[in-house]
């Protein structure tokens, strides 16, 4: 099952989720992560926050939706715009949900307060991916509607 990770600018939320996804997943799962309008880099917070977790950082890019390798099994956004977002046809076999998170990169403060942030959006994207992968997948893989309902339900997870 490969799961893609969509956030409008693919430089926070999404290559969060889909470099934590891709550490605590077991093969065959596979995560990746693309923007409808990405920024082209990865934010630096990002990196750093996923270094000291100790999740390996290597191969993470801002990329288009129209970049991805394959055709994902499950698409989930993880920002409200691209959830609101017409996506390209050839996405449209694949289950869809929403796993909506405050952007990290448009917190202010102090520095600690701006760190604060990304570190609440790792946190809250991580506890929905282990909700996630505690799921019978192996019997949902077989019951979209039930999977639908699944996805939906952890999107509704809080720290």
């Amino acid at each position: 099952m490969t799961i893609l990770f969509l956030c409008t600018g693919n430089s926070c939320r999404s290559i969060l989720a889909e470099a934590t996804f891709n550490h605590l997943a077991p093969a065959p799962l596979r995560a990746m992560s693309a923007g409808s309008h990405p920024t082209g880099s990865v934010h630096p917070r990002s990196l750093a926050l996923l270094k000291r977790e100790g999740i390996s950082v290597e191969g993470l890019g801002s990329k288009s939706w129209t970049e991805l390798p394959q055709v994902p099994d499950v698409v989930i956004t993880v920002c409200s715009s691209a959830a609101g977002e017409t996506c390209p046809s050839y996405l449209a076999p694949a289950l869809r949900a929403h796993w909506g998170v405050e952007d990290p990169a448009k917190a202010t403060g102090s520095d600690e307060d701006v760190e604060r942030a990304f570190l609440l959006a790792y946190r809250l994207l991580r506890r929905r991916i282990e909700a996630f992968l505690a799921l019978p997948l192996d019997q949902l893989k077989k019951d979209s509607g039930g999977l639908k309902r699944e996805l939906d339900r952890i999107g509704e997870i809080l720290l």
